[in-house]
């Protein structure tokens, strides 16, 4: 068996980044850029006023103020999306709405605020600074600069740049399509109610949830029956679907754990089978030409802890992200754990964190069985307690994962 750290390694070296495709900019929002956003033209393309106002002179209000306002006679009105037909004079204002080019002559937008108008006229309140409440002609961007690298994440933000910059389709790193694959004759739909010997399928759920908060697709298979052919039929069918296929159980020593064999016949080669870790020891992976295979455990925990540890970090590597980890920090465990008969494996344990005295304090979230999915709702992190540690005492440092935060943080 592997440590987790040569497990992670060995699926990283083997998965490659998908190759870029072109999409609609609405379309693209939590991608990653595979090409940088150079700006066509400047932003903004022309100085204008950034509030509805009076276009002057600075000069002509150096002495204004509400005891003694200056009087101006208004030439004309400058509505956004029009350009003024006249120049501002010495003792003249425009009357100008957001947006609007400033017109010549004028320095200075004064809001509408600091004013009173009467008639044909405005009376300035307040002087002000020249240049005040103008936006110059690309100061947000300049026609031909990179305004986004490639490797830049997509938010809402950096939509909005490439659309300022004049990018209606930009080139990123695709969605990994993650086909979910459960298998167990136990197993039935979250909308049934379980029969003799029978248990609601949560990981199917679960998984899902977990490929979609990485950001990628997943393509959710029906229940798979325990038999070899089926099985066969739907890991050749999820193969053709997807770029990534996580089967849920079927990789462990039972007379009924066909994923193993399946792949061998398909051609697939196994990385490893086995990882130094509790929950999730019998994790494997496979890589099929550019298909990659990870099997997870079936019980609950070990399947998610497995998602979060592997198949999140190589799908981030395939979609382009640079950050493939969550952050981590030094904790104070607030009670003893001790791994009894399991000494020599990696364990992830789950904790809710606490800030006192300004230490972090982190709290087992109770029983750490891989069957007790609750502990993983109550989660905020895991701590992770080395191989070769086989106790950590009360108040003892770990580090733990900030599994609620993302990797960029």
């Amino acid at each position: 068996m592997l440590s987790t750290e040569e497990a992670l390694t060995a699926m990283l070296a083997c998965v490659e980044r998908l190759q870029p495709v072109e999409v609609p900019l609405d379309e693209a929002a939590g991608l990653i850029l595979a090409d940088d956003i150079v700006a066509r033209g400047d932003v903004p393309p022309f100085t204008n006023s950034a509030m509805d106002g009076f276009a002057v002179q600075a000069a002509d209000i150096a002495s204004a103020t509400a005891e003694h306002p200056v009087r101006l006679r208004v030439l004309e009105d400058v509505p956004a999306g029009t350009v003024a037909a006249g120049t501002v004079a010495p003792g003249t204002a425009m009357r100008i709405m957001t947006g609007a080019p400033l017109p010549v002559g004028a320095d200075t937008v004064v809001q509408v605020e600091l004013t009173r108008p009467e008639e044909a006229e405005v009376l300035v309140l307040k002087s002000l600074k020249p240049g005040a409440n103008v936006r110059l002609a690309g100061e947000d961007m300049k026609d031909g600069a990179t305004v986004l690298q490639r490797g830049t994440f997509l938010r809402p933000g950096e939509v909005g740049v490439c659309a300022a910059a004049g990018h209606p389709v930009v080139s990123v790193y695709p969605r990994v399509r993650v086909a979910i694959l459960t298998t167990g004759a136990e197993l039935v739909d979250v909308s049934a109610v379980p029969g003799p010997g029978q248990i609601r399928d949560a990981n199917a759920h679960s998984l899902r949830a977990q490929v979609r908060t990485i950001g990628a697709e997943p393509v959710v298979f029906p229940l798979v029956p325990d038999t070899r052919e089926a099985v066969r039929t739907a890991v050749a069918q999820a193969l053709t679907e997807a770029d990534v296929v996580l089967t849920n159980g079927g990789v462990s020593v039972g007379d009924y754990d066909f994923v193993k064999e399946v792949l061998e016949d398909l051609g697939a080669r196994l990385v490893f089978w086995g990882v130094r870790q509790k929950p999730g020891k019998p994790m494997a992976f496979w890589t099929l030409g550019s298909k990659y295979v990870v099997g997870l455990p079936g019980n609950p925990v070990s399947c998610m802890v497995c998602t979060e540890e592997y198949v999140r970090p190589m799908v981030r590597h395939m979609m382009g992200f640079p950050l493939l980890h969550r952050p981590v920090r030094r904790a104070m465990l607030d009670g003893a754990y001790a791994k009894g008969a399991d000494t020599g494996r990696t364990h992830f344990v789950r904790v809710r964190l606490r800030e006192q005295d300004g230490t972090l304090h982190a709290v087992l979230t109770g029983p750490q069985g891989s069957g007790i999915l609750t502990s993983m709702a109550e989660a905020e992190a895991l701590a992770i307690i080395p191989e070769e540690v086989s106790t950590v005492e009360a108040g003892s440092l770990v580090e733990v994962q900030l599994t609620d935060l993302p990797e960029d943080h």
